[in-house]
């Protein structure tokens, strides 16, 4: 009969182990006692394991947006430092350049690398804002003591949730013992024990667990403001930096435009200038000579020139021109006018659309005459 009655004692106790795990498993409570029946409780418990995983997802999130910007920011200091080497590059050439036919790439290479110099002072810039509004805060975050606190007090309150958990069925057990061998003292004395403890932990848990709920609250309210504060701030310096390389580049192109009109469009229409006509041939050659002539012709030494643009002529006495033309110049006046001969013709021409040019091509040379 003794054993009967143990085998049934047994029994009953592994029923009430299965039944623990079935609440456990859907947030039922824990036995008679209801430990965990109080819905106040489930609500806070569930409340802080919601408030867990979505700190835990924003702070990967943040981890995320921090690796990005540093591999940006890598990516982008190489290539500052390749454009920077391009702009050198264009400036040397622009500065050391001895093309004969002309200074339109050495201008439009100077005018490249002054602003490839500013693109990439735009993109410095970038990079730092990046670094100091945007990873610097969110990596101090991640790696901050609220987050972590708050975090320790959750798990905290996991582990002692636990404890009280398995208080409980300790409690249940030692009832069903008292009711098998009712009258016991020692039994009774365990059993109000045990009873005390379990109250003990679920007031200390109800406790924590606040203080947890209020803790991860705040971190999850923090972590939403600040990553949405640094977005924010991610797109406004991507923008800026966007708008600033745009208006760079549409003067840069309206200057290389309008220099590759001004050498490859037809010449303006000519319109009636104050400027005085050129010297009159008899009195350049000192036929009908005045008394002025001596003032409006200097006496100058043959050079050659390249005409910087193009200029047609409006009488006999002068000589049409084109952008690139090599002309020998054998007089300059002192009113504006200079007279030279250019592809077997000679005549004047204004002195302004020429430049001096210390070295020509051999090839050059020869299409003067």
């Amino acid at each position: 009969m003794e054993a009967i009655r143990k085998q049934a004692s047994k029994f009953r106790e592994q029923v009430a182990r299965q039944q623990q795990a079935v609440m456990k498993q859907f947030g039922g409570g824990y036995g008679a006692d209801g430990v965990f029946a109080d819905e106040a409780e489930a609500q806070q418990h569930s409340k802080l394991e919601k408030l867990y995983i979505s700190t835990r997802a924003a702070k990967h999130f943040q981890r995320d947006i921090v690796r990005g910007v540093e591999g940006y920011i890598v990516t982008g200091s190489k290539q500052v430092e390749i454009g920077n080497k391009l702009c050198e590059d264009g400036k040397k050439y622009g500065t050391e350049n001895t093309c004969t036919s002309g200074s339109t790439l050495s201008k439009a290479a100077l005018s490249f690398a002054k602003a490839r110099s500013l693109m990439e002072k735009e993109r410095s810039n970038l990079l730092k804002a990046l670094g100091t509004q945007v990873a610097e805060p969110l990596r101090a975050m991640v790696m901050g003591a609220p987050l972590e606190d708050a975090r320790h007090l959750a798990q905290r309150y996991d582990r002692m949730r636990q404890e009280a958990e398995s208080q409980a069925i300790e409690v249940s057990k030692r009832q069903m013992k008292l009711r098998e061998a009712s009258g016991n003292g020692d039994m009774i004395s365990r059993l109000e024990a045990a009873e005390t403890k379990l109250q003990e932990l679920k007031s200390n848990m109800g406790v924590l667990g606040k203080e947890a709920v209020a803790a991860m609250t705040a971190v999850e309210a923090q972590q939403q403001r600040l990553t949405l504060q640094r977005l924010i701030a991610l797109v406004e310096s991507e923008r800026n930096y966007h708008q600033r390389v745009l208006q760079i580049l549409d003067q840069l192109e309206r200057e290389m435009v309008s220099e590759r009109q001004r050498i490859e469009g037809a010449p303006p229409p000519m319109v009636e200038s104050s400027m005085p006509p050129p010297p009159a041939y008899e009195e350049v050659n000192g036929i009908f000579m005045r008394n002025t002539v001596a003032e409006l012709v200097e006496t100058v030494e043959y050079f050659l020139a390249e005409a910087i643009q193009s200029y047609r002529a409006e009488s006999d006495a002068e000589l049409n021109l084109a952008a690139g033309d090599y002309i020998v110049v054998r007089k300059v006046s002192n009113n504006g006018w200079a007279e030279g001969e250019c592809r077997g013709k000679a005549g004047w021409f204004p002195y302004d659309y020429i430049e001096k040019r210390e070295r020509v091509l051999a090839s050059k040379v020869a299409q003067v005459f």
